[in-house]
């Protein structure tokens, strides 16, 4: 990390950093059990593909998307599975490294939602599930900024993140039996589509889950788009 980097990366970082290896194997694919989750990912790739679309079929080359906050890989390789052109994007260097080791034929990089290392207007869609749980109130708006940014017209966001009531925050000191730091902030789907829509990018669709197993707070998804296609 850059050492201007805000304080928050660094905790996320140096935590997901400790917890990688146990992580990573007691959550080697979450989306196993999970057909809603799965459901959502199949209709952001139809989404991707829609007439008109920049990654449509027919499309000269077709764009790619980025898992952002890919953690162990899972997410892309699902993508990919989907046929989706597909890279990871993580924080953590440990978890990068596993992605790599995991899913040899992807590509995955460190680097920061807020300041995407990549090029104006050139992803095709981006899914980032439970990886802005970690950005605080005052970062998301540059982290939405930034998803604009790199989007192509019409391109498809999906997110995913724990939800309530009310916005919270709760600071975790110990998981996986290791010290971190790191919080965690829920948030109801209005306020993450009012920083969306101030952001510049309209939500498509709404879906809220009640807690499953070990579970403590539900779990919202957001659809949303850049505008400038079909879609509007």
């Amino acid at each position: 990390m850059r050492a201007d980097s805000p304080e928050f990366l660094t905790a996320t970082q140096t935590s997901y950093d400790a917890i990688a290896e146990a992580y990573a194997a007691g959550l080697p694919d979450s989306l196993a059990g999970r057909p809603l989750e799965r459901a959502l990912l199949t209709a952001f790739v139809d989404l991707v593909r829609a007439p008109g679309a920049a990654g449509a079929p027919g499309a000269a080359v077709r764009p790619p998307v980025a898992d952002i906050g890919s953690g162990p890989g899972y997410v892309a390789a699902r993508l990919h599975g989907l046929g989706l052109p597909v890279f990871g994007i993580d924080v953590s260097p440990r978890m990068v490294a596993l992605a790599r080791r995991a899913h040899p034929e992807l590509r995955f990089h460190v680097g920061s939602m807020t300041a995407l290392d990549l090029p104006d207007e050139t992803l095709g869609g981006i899914v980032a599930l439970y990886s802005i749980i970690h950005v605080p109130d005052d970062h998301l708006p540059s982290v939405f900024a930034e998803f604009h940014r790199v989007l192509l017209p019409g391109a498809p966001v999906l997110l995913g993140f724990q939800s309530g009531a009310e916005d919270g925050h709760q600071r975790l000191t110990e998981r996986f039996g290791s010290p971190i730091s790191l919080d965690y902030y829920w948030r109801t789907p209005e306020s993450v589509t009012t920083a969306l829509r101030e952001a510049g990018l309209r939500v498509h669709a709404r879906v809220f889950r009640e807690p499953e197993g070990e579970e403590k707070l539900p779990r919202a998804f957001l659809l949303a788009y850049r505008p400038g296609s079909v879609r509007e």
